[in-house]
């Protein structure tokens, strides 16, 4: 499938809706995070194995989940589980020069094939994503509050951490089991919760890396 037939599926079935999001899409390049050995099937709407019993997520859920997590420019957004970086970029896109993404990835080869993508890319130049390597599971304590939270792996829950580290009027979007979670944050210690059915993920996986 061409890319533009591949984003204009994706329009006509109503995953890509916002024209940030869309614009997103056709200037962050799939095929600069695929690798070589799956180039063909770059605008293929399924994962695509990356190594490591990771993959790169399908163009609808990507599409779904962002449309899902709303981000806007400025805003500073904490990205789980780094893959092959694709959708790092896409919200760095999405933030643009006055916002930040923090993107973690427990597996160190993977995150070093995502900063070589970074480059490829041009997205590695505009000094807006800084990529960590770290159990996702903790979040960052570091760059916290972020103003959005999302993740590419499924948990059994939504981590404590996450919800710590998010603003008031924060939202995350993150995959539990076979559902993806929308979390708004309320108040300190309130949340609302809206849960999409009928998705798969690879499980996310916490403890100290290595």
């Amino acid at each position: 499938m061409p890319r533009q037939a591949l984003i204009q599926s994706l329009i006509s079935e109503g995953y890509l809706k916002t024209p940030s999001i869309i614009d997103a899409f056709e200037k962050t390049d799939r095929a600069d995070f695929v690798p070589e050995n799956q180039k063909k099937e770059t605008y293929g709407n399924y994962p695509l194995p990356i190594g490591f019993g990771q993959t790169i997520s399908q163009p609808l859920t990507v599409a779904f989940m962002l449309e899902l997590l709303e981000p806007k420019a400025g805003e500073k957004i904490l990205d789980i589980g780094t893959g092959s970086g694709w959708q790092a970029a896409l919200l760095a896109y999405l933030v643009g020069p006055g916002g930040k993404v923090v993107t973690i990835e427990r597996i160190p080869e993977l995150k070093s094939f995502a900063e070589e993508n970074f480059v490829r890319s041009g997205i590695a130049e505009k000094n807006i994503i800084e990529v960590e390597l770290g159990d996702g599971a903790k979040g960052d304590s570091v760059n916290a509050p972020f103003d959005k939270i999302i993740a590419a792996a499924a948990a059994k829950k939504i981590p404590d951490a996450w919800k710590e580290q998010l603003r008031i009027g924060g939202r995350i979007v993150a995959p539990v089991k076979d559902s993806i979670i929308v979390l708004d944050k309320k108040g300190p210690n309130e949340f609302e919760e809206k849960r999409h059915f009928g998705f798969s993920f690879v499980p996310l996986i916490a403890g100290d890396k290595g």
